[in-house]
């Protein structure tokens, strides 16, 4: 039980706890845990850590945004095109078409084909 809970200690307090209990297996788990998290490389272990793990949250984040603005551009164009196909079936020109839309004439043609 004493090595779960050192296992699942999460505090210095908790720390103390253990080793206030007495136990020379526990108190000397607990120096060399010292010892090693002391160490000039486990400092620099667990700075790498931290790095990978703000580098992972930034790049899901990029991500994130960049699925959003090119869901947001989708939708926006998916709009205009029904409205485009709207004005068609009224009979309005292309010129005004595209002025309303911001379609180019083009893509306001291939509607034609695709209807």
């Amino acid at each position: 039980m004493l090595w779960l809970s050192l296992f699942r200690a999460e505090t210095e307090e908790d720390l103390n706890r253990i080793k206030g209990m007495g136990v020379p297996t526990m108190e000397h788990a607990i120096s060399a845990y010292y010892s090693i998290t002391a160490s000039p490389e486990f400092h620099e272990i667990e700075r790498l850590r931290e790095k990978a793990r703000h580098d992972e949250a930034q790049a899901l984040s990029h991500a994130e945004q960049q699925g959003m603005q090119k869901g947001l551009q989708e939708g926006l164009q998916q709009g205009a095109l029904k409205i485009a196909r709207n004005l068609i079936e009224t009979g309005m020109p292309l010129q005004q078409i595209s002025a309303v839309t911001g379609l180019t004439q083009g893509e306001i043609e291939n509607l034609f084909t695709v209807s």
